[in-house]
Parts: C-alpha cells; sequence; structure tokens
C-alpha cells in the first residue's frame, strides 16, 4: 500500500493519510467579509481530505485585496467561520485558517474602505488586478511606517486568536505568493533602509516577528507557514540572492517548532531539499496541478511528508474515496473558479458510497 495513506501527525492533529486540501480563493463570502452559508458546506463536503487549509483571510481591513474574500477580525467573521469549523468538524474534517494580508496586490475599488494599498515600500508593481470594472493596473501603494509594522503584527496575532476562537484548529500564515509577507522578502518590492530591508536579516524581519507572534498566541502546534520560492506571481522578484534567503527564512522559522511549514514549489528543485534538510518538523509540498499518478511522488522519496492537491480537490469533493478506488476524476470548471453561487463550487457530484 502506497505510503499515501498512512497516518501522520501535523502539529496537535493526527491525520488519517498524507493528502490535504490546498489553500484556494474562491471569492463566495458576503460583502463584509463574513463567511457565507455556502462556504460551510463547500469544506464541509471535502472534510475526507483531512486537514483542510482554507482560502486567504486577510487579518485587518488593509489585508484585503480581492472582491468577496473572508476576513477573522470582526466578531462577525468569527461567528461565520465557526459555522464553517463546525460543519467540517462534524464531518470528521480538520480545518486551518489562512492568514493572507495582500499588502500592494490590492485595488481600492476592491475594499470596503477604498483606500490605498500598503506596502513595504511605495514600489507600484507591473501588475492588474480584477475589479468589478474589469482588470485595472494596481496603484503606487503608501509604505508601512514602522509603527504599523509593529500594529501589523499584532493584528496578525489577534486574527489567530480569533481563528481559533470560531473553532479552527489552528492557522497557516501566507509567506508566499507575492503578498505582503513575500514582498518583505524581496527587492523588487522591498527598498527599505531600516531594519525591515536591505540585509537578509532585515528583509525576513517581518515574516519571523509574525511566526513569532501567532505561534506565542495560539501554541507553535497550532501554526503552519507557507513559503514560494521563486515565485514571480504579483510582480515578486526575490533577486539573485533568493536560496540565501530562503534558508536564513526557514533556518529561523524551524526555530519556533512550527506545525508545519508549506511550499508551494517553484523552479528551484536543489533549494527544496536543502529545505527539507532544515525543517524539523512536517513539510507539505505543493506541486501545483501534478497528474493523479505522481501525487505520492514526494512521500515516497521523503522529500515531504504531506501533499497539499488544489484543483483535484477543488472539482472533487470525494477525492481521497475516488483516489482508494481508482475512480475517473470531475474535470475542474475554470469559470466558475473565482465569485458566483454553487454552480462549479458546491455542485461537484459526488460517487455513490452505498
Amino acid at each position: 500500500m502506497s505510503i499515501l495513506w498512512n497516518p501522520f501527525k501535523v502539529g496537535q492533529i493526527t491525520l488519517e493519510h498524507r493528502l490535504a486540501m490546498a489553500p484556494m480563493t474562491r471569492d463566495r463570502a458576503l460583502p463584509d467579509g463574513t463567511p457565507s452559508p455556502m462556504m460551510a458546506e463547500y469544506y464541509a463536503q471535502r472534510a475526507s481530505l483531512g486537514l483542510l487549509i482554507t482560502e486567504g483571510t486577510q487579518p485587518n481591513e488593509d489585508g484585503q485585496g480581492y472582491l468577496l474574500t473572508p476576513g477573522i477580525h470582526t466578531d462577525e467573521h468569527v461567528e461565520g467561520w465557526r459555522t464553517v469549523t463546525d460543519a467540517v468538524h462534524a464531518a470528521g474534517g480538520h480545518v486551518f485558517v489562512q492568514l493572507m494580508h495582500v499588502g500592494r496586490a490590492s485595488h481600492p475599488d476592491n475594499t470596503p474602505h477604498h483606500r490605498t494599498p500598503v506596502a513595504p515600500s511605495a514600489i507600484t508593481p507591473a501588475w492588474q488586478m480584477f475589479t468589478a470594472a474589469g482588470m485595472q493596473d494596481i496603484p503606487q501603494p503608501r509604505a508601512l511606517n514602522s509603527d504599523e509594522i509593529a500594529t501589523t503584527v499584532d493584528d496578525f496575532r489577534t486574527a489567530a486568536a480569533r481563528a481559533v476562537e470560531a473553532g479552527a484548529d489552528g492557522v497557516e500564515i501566507h509567506g508566499a505568493n507575492g503578498y505582503l509577507i513575500q514582498q518583505f522578502l524581496s527587492p523588487n518590492a522591498n527598498a527599505r533602509t531600516d531594519g525591515y530591508g536591505g540585509s537578509i536579516d532585515g528583509r525576513i524581519r517581518f515574516a519571523v516577528e509574525v511566526a513569532q507572534a501567532v505561534a506565542e498566541e495560539i501554541g507553535p502546534d497550532r501554526t503552519g507557514f507557507r513559503i514560494s520560492p521563486g515565485g514571480t506571481f504579483n510582480d515578486i522578484d526575490e533577486g539573485p540572492d533568493r536560496a540565501q534567503t530562503y534558508r536564513a527564512l526557514v533556518t529561523e522559522l524551524a526555530r519556533l517548532d512550527l506545525a508545519y511549514l508549506h511550499v508551494m514549489h517553484g523552479p528551484d528543485e536543489d533549494l527544496l531539499h536543502e529545505i527539507r534538510s532544515l525543517w524539523p518538523t512536517a513539510l507539505l509540498v505543493n506541486r501545483g496541478d501534478r497528474p493523479r499518478e505522481q501525487i505520492a511522488d514526494d512521500l515516497e522519496t521523503g522529500l515531504a511528508d504531506v501533499v497539499p492537491v488544489g484543483r483535484w480537490a477543488l472539482a472533487n469533493p470525494d477525492l481521497v474515496q475516488r483516489l482508494h478506488e481508482g475512480a475517473q476524476l470531475n474535470e475542474p470548471d475554470r469559470a466558475t473558479f473565482y465569485g458566483g453561487g454553487s454552480e462549479g463550487y458546491t455542485d461537484y457530484p459526488v460517487l455513490d458510497r452505498r
């Protein structure tokens, strides 16, 4: 039997297998950021995946980048997430809420407050953002001052506490995909000359402080962290010292004894092997749309402990059963990925369980 079906412990929870659901933005929250009833149904349908890492969830108002994404910074958000976690737990799954501050990857038209996006530095990305009026250029962001950075770290801390209050088993800190934390890591987004820029130690400082704050608040065994070395999404360029940056970051995060590190794998296979050797707890490796016959490859070689799956999970609520039985997989409908109602969200067919 494949190692894919062996149990494994991640932080406080024991998984029945080595699959997990990767975080995927679906834009089905209510306008104020409260999770909708549809979201509870969607996640509960996929509970057999064991560890469900939710879509990116803003820890404060300025953390929002896209339309209809959920938050976790108001009482209403907590109540909405509680319906999600209760539904998943009743179906036998576990939930980590992904905390995502988008930084400069935003547009004023997408947020209730319509403020200018914030970032490490006032550097405009060469990127566009989808809005209700269509694709628009991202405007020049406003650089956070040192007091605002400290406040943002504390917002992550508070958001983590609120997620646990809402019944989540933990949180994943989103340090990938060109959002705020990766912006601090990247010289083309971070031109600061204070303690949060310049050297590698300066550029990783914000990431480490967020992880420390969250781990102190809810416990390291409830805290995961996601990275995407070499990723260029949202006009990120980590520069020629990318490998050194991630060696330093992973080394510092490893000291915190977090529940897991989640790597969105890019082009550098050697760096991934280095990260494996540096990381002491569970390592999740996401290679994107890998073919089903390759899902367990990184487990078999020892490169990963858990394999998060994205679009296969989106289109197959019963993915675990389908893989067990060798059944055909539903194909994801790209036209319904973002926004809308139940179509392409909670209406994917499942196998007959009789």
